[in-house]
Protein backbone atom coordinates (compact mmCIF):
# COMPACT_ATOMS: atom_id res chain seq x y z
CA UNK A 1 0.00 0.00 0.00
CA UNK A 2 1.50 3.74 -1.62
CA UNK A 3 1.64 5.96 1.78
CA UNK A 4 -0.75 9.07 2.32
CA UNK A 5 0.52 11.94 1.48
CA UNK A 6 1.35 14.14 4.85
CA UNK A 7 1.55 17.90 5.92
CA UNK A 8 3.01 19.82 8.60
CA UNK A 9 0.28 21.11 10.65
CA UNK A 10 1.11 24.74 10.64
CA UNK A 11 3.46 25.49 13.00
CA UNK A 12 3.26 22.82 15.08
CA UNK A 13 5.60 19.84 14.82
CA UNK A 14 3.30 17.52 13.49
CA UNK A 15 2.96 16.10 10.10
CA UNK A 16 -0.23 14.49 9.36
CA UNK A 17 -1.95 12.74 6.61
CA UNK A 18 -3.93 14.86 4.03
CA UNK A 19 -7.11 12.73 4.97
CA UNK A 20 -8.17 12.65 8.24
CA UNK A 21 -11.07 10.50 10.15
CA UNK A 22 -14.05 12.48 11.54
CA UNK A 23 -15.06 10.32 14.62
CA UNK A 24 -18.82 11.56 14.46
CA UNK A 25 -19.61 8.54 13.14
CA UNK A 26 -18.92 6.73 15.55
CA UNK A 27 -21.74 8.24 17.95
CA UNK A 28 -24.00 5.81 17.69
CA UNK A 29 -27.80 6.28 17.83
CA UNK A 30 -29.93 8.17 18.17
CA UNK A 31 -28.49 10.84 16.45
CA UNK A 32 -26.30 8.75 14.25
CA UNK A 33 -26.75 4.90 13.15
CA UNK A 34 -26.45 2.34 15.34
CA UNK A 35 -23.63 0.55 15.42
CA UNK A 36 -21.97 -1.89 17.48
CA UNK A 37 -18.81 -1.64 19.23
CA UNK A 38 -17.35 -4.44 17.17
CA UNK A 39 -18.07 -2.18 13.97
CA UNK A 40 -16.20 1.01 15.56
CA UNK A 41 -13.84 -0.87 17.04
CA UNK A 42 -13.17 -2.13 12.78
CA UNK A 43 -13.08 0.97 11.18
CA UNK A 44 -10.88 2.92 13.96
CA UNK A 45 -7.96 -0.44 13.31
CA UNK A 46 -8.71 -0.35 9.85
CA UNK A 47 -7.79 3.55 9.24
CA UNK A 48 -4.83 3.34 11.49
CA UNK A 49 -3.73 0.20 9.49
CA UNK A 50 -4.80 1.96 5.98
CA UNK A 51 -2.22 4.76 7.32
CA UNK A 52 -4.04 7.61 8.36
CA UNK A 53 -3.13 9.21 11.37
CA UNK A 54 -5.38 11.79 11.99
CA UNK A 55 -8.38 11.44 14.42
CA UNK A 56 -10.97 14.18 15.21
CA UNK A 57 -13.55 13.85 17.96
CA UNK A 58 -15.31 16.17 20.12
CA UNK A 59 -17.45 15.38 23.65
CA UNK A 60 -20.57 16.43 21.72
CA UNK A 61 -20.14 13.10 19.34
CA UNK A 62 -22.15 10.58 22.14
CA UNK A 63 -20.25 7.44 22.13
CA UNK A 64 -17.33 8.59 20.30
CA UNK A 65 -14.66 9.52 22.39
CA UNK A 66 -14.81 6.10 24.35
CA UNK A 67 -14.98 4.43 21.77
CA UNK A 68 -11.66 5.58 20.51
CA UNK A 69 -9.78 5.02 23.68
CA UNK A 70 -11.73 1.56 23.96
CA UNK A 71 -10.19 0.25 20.26
CA UNK A 72 -7.44 2.06 19.88
CA UNK A 73 -5.55 3.91 22.84
CA UNK A 74 -3.07 0.89 22.92
CA UNK A 75 -2.26 2.21 19.55
CA UNK A 76 -1.69 5.81 20.46
CA UNK A 77 1.52 6.72 19.56
CA UNK A 78 0.13 5.75 15.30
CA UNK A 79 -2.57 9.01 15.73
CA UNK A 80 -2.72 12.75 15.86
CA UNK A 81 -5.79 12.99 18.35
CA UNK A 82 -8.01 16.40 18.30
CA UNK A 83 -11.13 16.64 20.17
CA UNK A 84 -12.93 20.01 21.32
CA UNK A 85 -14.12 21.74 24.12
CA UNK A 86 -16.89 24.51 25.55
CA UNK A 87 -19.65 21.23 24.99
CA UNK A 88 -21.57 20.50 27.22
CA UNK A 89 -20.18 17.39 29.79
CA UNK A 90 -22.84 14.64 30.20
CA UNK A 91 -22.40 11.95 27.90
CA UNK A 92 -25.59 10.37 27.52
CA UNK A 93 -27.33 13.80 27.31
CA UNK A 94 -24.81 14.54 24.06
CA UNK A 95 -26.52 11.36 22.49
CA UNK A 96 -29.47 13.06 21.59
CA UNK A 97 -28.19 16.91 21.32
CA UNK A 98 -25.11 19.07 21.26
CA UNK A 99 -26.53 21.52 23.80
CA UNK A 100 -25.59 25.38 24.66
CA UNK A 101 -21.93 25.33 24.25
CA UNK A 102 -20.07 28.28 27.23
CA UNK A 103 -16.22 28.83 27.57
CA UNK A 104 -15.79 29.45 31.49
CA UNK A 105 -12.79 28.14 32.49
CA UNK A 106 -14.56 25.24 34.60
CA UNK A 107 -16.60 24.00 31.62
CA UNK A 108 -13.14 24.05 29.11
CA UNK A 109 -11.00 22.29 32.24
CA UNK A 110 -13.51 19.85 33.40
CA UNK A 111 -14.18 18.82 29.97
CA UNK A 112 -10.93 18.24 28.74
CA UNK A 113 -9.44 16.21 31.76
CA UNK A 114 -12.90 14.13 31.06
CA UNK A 115 -11.85 13.56 27.24
CA UNK A 116 -8.82 12.50 28.90
CA UNK A 117 -10.09 9.94 30.77
CA UNK A 118 -12.70 8.86 28.06
CA UNK A 119 -9.83 8.48 25.44
CA UNK A 120 -7.58 6.17 27.88
CA UNK A 121 -4.78 8.60 27.24
CA UNK A 122 -2.56 11.23 28.75
CA UNK A 123 -2.74 13.88 26.29
CA UNK A 124 -4.28 15.33 23.51
CA UNK A 125 -2.28 16.46 20.55
CA UNK A 126 -5.33 19.53 19.92
CA UNK A 127 -7.92 20.72 21.70
CA UNK A 128 -10.49 22.75 19.57
CA UNK A 129 -13.05 25.07 21.29
CA UNK A 130 -16.22 24.32 19.64
CA UNK A 131 -18.93 26.32 17.78
CA UNK A 132 -17.06 29.30 16.98
CA UNK A 133 -17.36 31.95 19.63
CA UNK A 134 -16.35 35.20 19.60
CA UNK A 135 -13.43 36.24 21.52
CA UNK A 136 -15.12 37.83 23.99
CA UNK A 137 -16.66 34.57 24.43
CA UNK A 138 -13.30 32.99 24.51
CA UNK A 139 -12.03 35.24 26.94
CA UNK A 140 -14.45 36.99 29.37
CA UNK A 141 -15.11 33.84 31.71
CA UNK A 142 -11.56 32.36 31.50
CA UNK A 143 -11.94 29.45 29.27
CA UNK A 144 -8.95 30.75 26.64
CA UNK A 145 -6.84 31.21 29.71
CA UNK A 146 -7.72 28.18 31.19
CA UNK A 147 -6.96 26.08 27.87
CA UNK A 148 -3.76 27.51 27.83
CA UNK A 149 -3.12 26.32 31.11
CA UNK A 150 -3.51 22.73 30.38
CA UNK A 151 -1.14 23.66 27.63
CA UNK A 152 1.17 24.62 29.86
CA UNK A 153 0.96 21.13 32.39
CA UNK A 154 1.32 19.05 29.24
CA UNK A 155 -2.58 18.03 29.18
CA UNK A 156 -2.77 20.00 25.57
CA UNK A 157 -0.05 20.13 23.17
CA UNK A 158 -1.72 22.50 20.69
CA UNK A 159 -4.85 25.05 20.98
CA UNK A 160 -7.36 25.29 18.07
CA UNK A 161 -10.66 26.38 17.22
CA UNK A 162 -13.78 25.14 14.60
CA UNK A 163 -14.33 28.89 13.43
CA UNK A 164 -16.83 30.18 10.90
CA UNK A 165 -18.24 33.52 9.72
CA UNK A 166 -18.99 35.71 11.33
CA UNK A 167 -16.44 35.35 14.03
CA UNK A 168 -13.45 33.71 11.89
CA UNK A 169 -11.61 36.99 11.18
CA UNK A 170 -11.72 37.71 14.72
CA UNK A 171 -10.72 34.88 15.91
CA UNK A 172 -7.90 34.91 13.23
CA UNK A 173 -6.37 38.15 14.34
CA UNK A 174 -6.55 37.09 18.06
CA UNK A 175 -2.95 34.97 17.14
CA UNK A 176 -3.34 32.69 19.48
CA UNK A 177 -4.44 29.30 17.92
CA UNK A 178 -2.43 27.08 16.47
CA UNK A 179 -5.06 25.07 14.26
CA UNK A 180 -8.17 26.32 12.20
CA UNK A 181 -11.02 23.96 11.38
CA UNK A 182 -13.15 25.38 8.74
CA UNK A 183 -15.62 24.40 6.84
CA UNK A 184 -15.13 23.97 2.92
CA UNK A 185 -15.35 22.09 -0.33
CA UNK A 186 -16.35 22.53 -4.13
CA UNK A 187 -19.74 23.61 -3.13
CA UNK A 188 -18.89 25.59 0.28
CA UNK A 189 -16.46 28.13 -0.78
CA UNK A 190 -17.14 31.23 1.57
CA UNK A 191 -15.00 30.39 3.84
CA UNK A 192 -11.86 30.25 1.55
CA UNK A 193 -10.41 33.63 2.07
CA UNK A 194 -10.20 33.44 5.46
CA UNK A 195 -8.84 30.15 5.04
CA UNK A 196 -5.93 31.63 2.51
CA UNK A 197 -5.70 34.09 5.79
CA UNK A 198 -5.24 31.47 8.76
CA UNK A 199 -2.71 29.50 6.80
CA UNK A 200 -0.89 32.17 5.94
CA UNK A 201 -0.60 33.55 9.92
CA UNK A 202 1.18 30.17 10.02
CA UNK A 203 -1.78 27.99 11.86
CA UNK A 204 -2.72 24.69 10.56
CA UNK A 205 -5.75 24.34 8.22
CA UNK A 206 -8.08 21.18 9.28
CA UNK A 207 -11.09 21.35 6.29
CA UNK A 208 -14.18 19.46 7.42
CA UNK A 209 -17.34 18.91 4.94
CA UNK A 210 -14.48 18.75 2.30
CA UNK A 211 -16.67 15.68 0.89
CA UNK A 212 -19.20 18.00 0.34
CA UNK A 213 -21.65 15.93 3.18
CA UNK A 214 -22.52 13.65 0.12
CA UNK A 215 -22.88 16.62 -2.27
CA UNK A 216 -23.74 15.74 -5.61
CA UNK A 217 -23.89 11.92 -5.17
CA UNK A 218 -27.18 12.54 -3.21
CA UNK A 219 -28.76 14.26 -5.85
CA UNK A 220 -31.08 16.70 -3.76
CA UNK A 221 -30.80 19.81 -1.67
CA UNK A 222 -29.37 23.06 -2.53
CA UNK A 223 -25.85 21.03 -3.27
CA UNK A 224 -27.08 19.24 -6.07
CA UNK A 225 -28.78 22.53 -7.75
CA UNK A 226 -25.59 23.86 -7.50
CA UNK A 227 -23.72 21.16 -8.97
CA UNK A 228 -26.45 21.06 -11.82
CA UNK A 229 -25.94 24.67 -12.81
CA UNK A 230 -22.75 24.73 -12.93
CA UNK A 231 -22.23 21.80 -15.58
CA UNK A 232 -20.03 20.36 -13.19
CA UNK A 233 -20.83 16.66 -14.52
CA UNK A 234 -19.76 18.12 -17.98
CA UNK A 235 -16.99 18.80 -16.77
CA UNK A 236 -15.48 16.19 -14.90
CA UNK A 237 -16.31 13.63 -17.51
CA UNK A 238 -15.87 9.96 -16.40
CA UNK A 239 -14.26 11.16 -13.16
CA UNK A 240 -16.35 9.61 -10.46
CA UNK A 241 -18.12 12.32 -8.07
CA UNK A 242 -17.01 11.87 -4.81
CA UNK A 243 -13.36 11.65 -6.38
CA UNK A 244 -14.01 15.08 -7.76
CA UNK A 245 -14.60 16.29 -4.59
CA UNK A 246 -12.29 15.23 -2.22
CA UNK A 247 -9.35 15.83 -5.28
CA UNK A 248 -10.98 19.51 -5.38
CA UNK A 249 -10.29 19.88 -1.28
CA UNK A 250 -7.05 18.39 -2.15
CA UNK A 251 -6.14 21.12 -4.17
CA UNK A 252 -6.77 23.82 -1.97
CA UNK A 253 -3.00 25.37 -1.14
CA UNK A 254 -3.79 25.86 2.21
CA UNK A 255 -4.95 22.55 3.15
CA UNK A 256 -3.13 20.66 5.35
CA UNK A 257 -5.56 17.65 6.31
CA UNK A 258 -9.28 16.81 5.72
CA UNK A 259 -11.45 15.16 8.43
CA UNK A 260 -13.89 12.69 5.78
CA UNK A 261 -16.21 10.19 8.24
CA UNK A 262 -17.31 6.44 7.06
CA UNK A 263 -18.06 3.33 8.91
CA UNK A 264 -17.53 1.37 6.13
CA UNK A 265 -13.91 0.04 5.42
CA UNK A 266 -14.45 -0.43 2.02
CA UNK A 267 -15.25 2.93 1.47
CA UNK A 268 -12.53 4.52 3.44
CA UNK A 269 -10.58 2.66 0.60
CA UNK A 270 -11.90 4.70 -2.10
CA UNK A 271 -11.22 7.91 -0.24
CA UNK A 272 -7.60 6.63 0.04
CA UNK A 273 -7.49 5.57 -3.65
CA UNK A 274 -9.22 9.28 -4.72
CA UNK A 275 -6.43 11.39 -2.87
CA UNK A 276 -3.59 9.06 -4.07
CA UNK A 277 -4.60 10.49 -7.52
CA UNK A 278 -3.14 13.87 -6.30
CA UNK A 279 -4.64 17.13 -6.81
CA UNK A 280 -6.67 18.05 -9.78
CA UNK A 281 -5.15 19.11 -12.89
CA UNK A 282 -4.67 22.72 -12.73
CA UNK A 283 -6.77 23.51 -16.01
CA UNK A 284 -9.50 21.52 -14.36
CA UNK A 285 -9.78 22.92 -10.74
CA UNK A 286 -9.76 26.72 -12.32
CA UNK A 287 -12.47 25.99 -14.26
CA UNK A 288 -14.05 24.19 -11.56
CA UNK A 289 -13.70 26.97 -8.89
CA UNK A 290 -15.34 29.46 -11.62
CA UNK A 291 -18.38 27.73 -12.91
CA UNK A 292 -18.84 26.56 -9.05
CA UNK A 293 -18.12 30.27 -7.62
CA UNK A 294 -20.82 31.45 -10.46
CA UNK A 295 -23.25 28.90 -9.64
CA UNK A 296 -23.36 29.50 -5.71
Amino acid sequence: MADLPTQRLGRTDMDVTVLGYGAMELRGAPRGRDISEADSERILNALLDMGVNYIDTSIDYGLSEERIGRAISSRRSEYFLASKCGCPLDPEASRYGRGEHVYTADRVRDGVLQSLRRLQTDYLDLVQFHASPTPQQLTEHGGLEALQELQHQGKVRYIGISGTIPNLRDQIAMGVFDVFQIPYSALQLEHEELMADASNAGAGIVIRGGAARGGPAKESGDAWSTWKAAGMDDLIGDMDRMEFVLRFTYSSPDLDTTIVGTLNPDHLQQNIDALMKGPLPPDLYDEAKRRLASAQ
